[in-house]
C-alpha cells in the first residue's frame, strides 16, 4: 500500500504544479493586457514590396521631386520637360503637385510673375476655361495655366498658336488660389 500512497503523492503534486504553472501564465497574459505592451502582440511584419513596386515609387518620386535649380521661396514651378507643375510655399514645401498638358506655345526657361487672372474666358482654342492664371506672352500668344470647364484636357497635338496650359479642374482651383497677382512662376526645361 505505500507504493499506491507515494503514487497518488506525486500525481497531487504534479497536478498542484500544473495548476500553478497554469495560474501564472494567466496572471501574465492578464498584467501584458493591462500594460498595453506590444512586444507580445506586435501584428507580423508585412512583406517587403517587390523590387518593381520599390522600381515604380522611386520612379514617382523622382518624377515628382522639385527640379534642380527652380527658384527660392514662394512660387509655381512649370516643367516643360515634365509636363508637370509644383506650387511651393514660402518655406519651400511643396504644396501641390501636378501633371498638366501644354499648349502650342513653350514660354522660355526663366522667371516670370503672374501678370493677370480671369475667373471664366473662352480659351485661344474656343474651349470655356476657369482659373485662368497668366504670366507671359510668346510672340503675340498669351501663355498661362487654364482648366477646361467641362472638366476635360486636351487630346492629341495643341491648336497652332494656343498657350493655355491645361491643368484638371482641381489642380486649376489649387493654382487661383496659390497664384495671385506677382506671384513667381519659374519656367524650368
Amino acid at each position: 500500500m505505500a507504493r499506491s500512497s507515494a503514487g497518488a503523492v506525486v500525481a497531487g503534486l504534479t497536478a498542484a504544479a500544473l495548476a500553478v504553472v497554469g495560474f501564472l501564465a494567466y496572471q501574465a497574459d492578464a498584467a501584458q493586457d493591462r500594460r498595453g505592451s506590444d512586444t507580445a502582440r506586435k501584428p507580423a511584419a508585412s512583406a517587403s514590396p517587390s523590387p518593381g513596386a520599390e522600381k515604380k515609387e522611386r520612379e514617382r518620386r523622382e518624377r515628382t521631386a522639385l527640379p534642380p535649380g527652380s527658384g527660392t521661396g514662394e512660387r509655381v514651378v512649370y516643367s516643360l520637360g515634365s509636363r508637370r507643375v509644383w506650387l511651393v510655399g514660402a518655406n519651400e514645401r511643396v504644396t501641390r503637385t501636378y501633371e498638366v498638358v501644354p499648349g502650342a506655345v513653350d514660354p522660355p526657361p526663366g522667371e516670370y510673375s503672374v501678370s493677370s487672372r480671369s475667373e471664366r474666358v473662352t480659351g485661344s482654342d474656343g474651349v470655356p476655361v476657369a482659373h485662368v492664371v497668366l504670366f507671359t506672352q510668346v510672340n503675340g500668344v498669351v501663355v498661362g495655366f487654364s482648366a477646361a470647364v467641362d472638366g476635360s484636357l486636351p487630346e492629341g497635338p495643341p491648336r497652332q498658336g494656343t498657350g493655355g496650359i491645361r491643368e484638371r479642374a482641381a489642380d486649376g482651383e489649387a493654382m487661383w488660389r496659390f497664384a495671385t497677382l506677382g506671384t513667381k512662376v519659374v519656367v524650368v526645361p
